[in-house]
């Protein structure tokens, strides 16, 4: 009987052992927490939004500038991808590439998802950080949260450090930023540490007559047959949304959804459907509303030029699904709206989403 305990206390000892170490290696954010904001205007301040003003939006899964030479392991649903990283060449090639449709573009306010930061199988180098040197007479005000972070993944294919973040440039002034925890998937508590742990980044831009704008960015979860993680995702998005609406505060989220739009699913190869609902989750969104791209875009006459994915997957050719969207408060005016697509198709396996706005006008 004492041999049997002695035993039961070193199990013991043991389990807390590894799950110390397991805790000490990965990362516990708060479910709120305040996000510092950089803003690094030499010569004068950055400018003050007007009411009444047109405002430019991009968001923009850069995919951690990996680009399309690759299938990653990951790409098949199988796990069988031969690729396990890109090459530090083809990093450095799509961070100019990146950061030459930015400056053709010349958004007010970026959104990026996908930026590495100290992970393994991308140099541990700041992505944003190299990004910035590029664009920082264009924004002189950003802002950032992590959504992935352990210092060591077991996955053989990655043994080693992820750092994944959103970020958030502006040409105008952000007062304030907050980093919003998002529901996360189940699972058993070991591998439930060593996962993303999705999230809204929200910045808050002030306006001239004393109100402010809300710029949302994020990155949801990705789509899993039988998996309710995306509909609890979008649910706290929706609720989140409603509070600004309910505070006459206008606002745009952009990011990546990883969710189709109305009617996509029946016109994917059956094959590329598994990772889908036939009825998209997106519908708690888009019914309270308005997105780009939409639902009549996407079934319009030209529904291919709305497309935002492109995946490194050999069995498709070319942009094949819109996953990436900006929706927007309805005290907002839709100007124009386009996915770039001609000469950004090998950049990401991402589409860059673009959206011109009329900001609501100061009440008189």
């Amino acid at each position: 009987m004492q041999r049997s305990l002695r035993y039961l206390i070193v199990l013991a000892l043991l389990l807390m052992l590894v799950g110390g170490l397991i805790y000490d290696m990965t990362w516990h954010p708060a479910r709120h927490e305040q996000m510092p904001v950089m803003c690094n205007a030499k010569d004068a301040k950055p400018p003050v939004l007007v009411p009444g003003q047109a405002l430019k939006i991009m968001t923009w899964n850069i995919q951690y500038l990996a680009g399309k030479r690759y299938v990653f392991w990951y790409d098949l649903a199988d796990g069988s991808g031969p690729d396990e990283r890109p090459t530090p060449e083809d990093i450095a090639y799509n961070l100019d590439e990146v950061a030459r449709v930015i400056r053709d573009e010349r958004p007010d306010i970026v959104l990026l998802q996908e930026v590495d930061d100290g992970a393994k199988n991308t140099d541990y180098t700041n992505q944003l950080a190299l990004l910035q040197e590029r664009v920082t007479d264009l924004y002189p005000c950003s802002t950032e949260a992590f959504y992935w972070k352990a210092d060591f993944v077991p996955n053989p294919h990655i043994y080693g450090s992820v750092g994944t973040k959103l970020a958030t440039l502006s040409r105008y002034r952000m007062e304030k930023a907050e980093r919003l925890q998002l529901p996360s998937p189940g699972g058993n508590w070991i591998s439930r540490q060593f996962e993303p742990k999705r999230a809204l980044l929200v910045g808050y831009l002030p306006l001239r007559d004393g109100g402010q704008l809300a710029i949302v960015n994020t990155h949801l979860e990705d789509s899993r047959p039988g998996d309710d993680t995306l509909q609890r995702q979008v649910a706290a998005t929706t609720q989140l949304l409603d509070t600004f609406e309910q505070s006459a505060t206008p606002w745009i989220t952009g990011g990546d959804f990883n969710l189709l739009p109305q009617g996509q699913y029946q016109r994917l190869p059956a094959e590329q459907r598994e990772s889908y609902a036939a009825e998209s989750q997106l519908h708690a969104l888009w019914e309270k509303f308005p997105m780009i791209p939409s639902n009549d875009d996407v079934n319009g006459e030209h529904p291919r030029k709305w497309y935002t994915r492109f995946p490194n997957d050999p069995r498709v050719n070319g942009p094949d699904r819109t996953l990436d969207y900006l929706f927007y408060s309805p005290m907002l005016k839709r100007v124009d709206a386009q996915v770039r697509q001609g000469d950004t198709l090998l950049i990401s396996d991402h589409l860059p989403v673009i959206g011109r706005f009329l900001l609501p006008a100061a009440p008189q």
